[in-house]
């Protein structure tokens, strides 16, 4: 069997059409033979995907033909067998839920760093600019035990709808420091930055692309283990090679729920 091409891409976009264009990608993502998890969101899409390389490529370049999605950026990994085993196409509140409302990432895109700039930050002890930089992992607990970053605060939260309590009970630990939130894929810690703004953090930035961005462009640098990922492999290696080989039905429709298994 070929090799699975894994994606994982989110986009922040106001989207009003999301009953027709579920019908659409669910269609389009079939004939593509992908399986994996598409969500919908008047903020947004997000999406795990595995199949066929030409068929995967296929589906970003067709997606991205709308110009809603042109920006749409993928992550990448492979696997000797498919993940996944089902094709689902859901319609959520957010596409990664916070229950915060006043958060809109499609207003305005949060401040990123590059994984190679970051890389940079930690060899040298400081930011740019000479501050102290804090890393800051938004993730689940039982998913930062998997790896994390040495020395990442980490505040044990279990669903990210806690990391605005968390934030506001622990400010102090981030005042006077470049801070940088890393996650998964991006998502939630483009969020947590927006977030943390609001209340008054200025020198806040995401990870850009997450840690399995971070894994592709540097490697394990400066990290401790692996990333759990919601699908079958259950966690990469920073050589993006998973731990597990069973396919599963779990795929990612919200990162703040350990889905069970079809």
């Amino acid at each position: 069997m070929d090799r699975v091409l894994n994606i994982a891409a989110y986009l922040f976009t106001p989207l009003e059409d999301r009953p027709t264009l579920r019908t659409h990608l669910r269609e389009t993502a079939v004939a593509a033979e992908l399986m994996g998890t598409i969500l919908l969101a008047p903020e947004g899409i997000n999406m795990f995907l595995a199949g066929p390389e030409d068929g995967v490529r296929g589906f970003l370049a067709e997606l991205r033909t709308d110009p809603r999605f042109a920006a749409l950026e993928a992550k990448e990994s492979w696997s000797e067998h498919q993940p996944f085993r089902r094709m689902l196409v859901k319609l959520k509140r957010e596409i990664i839920r916070m229950d915060h409302p006043a958060v809109e990432p499609a207003t305005g895109r949060a401040p990123g760093v590059a994984p190679l700039t970051l890389r940079r930050w930690l060899d040298q002890g400081h930011d740019d600019d000479g501050r102290p930089v804090v890393l800051l992992d938004t993730r689940n607990a039982f998913e930062v035990d998997y790896g994390a970053f040495d020395d990442a605060i980490d505040w044990r939260i279990e669903r990210f709808t806690q990391f605005p309590d968390a934030v506001r009970a622990n400010l102090a630990d981030l005042e006077g420091a470049t801070v940088v939130s890393y996650c998964t894929g991006g998502i939630r810690c483009e969020k947590a930055v927006i977030f943390m703004r609001e209340l008054g953090l200025d020198n806040v930035f995401q990870l850009d692309g997450g840690i399995l961005k971070y894994f592709e462009e540097v490697g394990g640098d400066h990290y401790d283990g692996d990333c759990f990922v919601f699908d079958g492999r259950e966690a990469l290696a920073p050589d993006l090679t998973p731990r597990s080989t069973r396919a599963s039905a779990r795929a990612v429709e919200d990162p703040d729920l350990l889905l069970k298994q079809g």
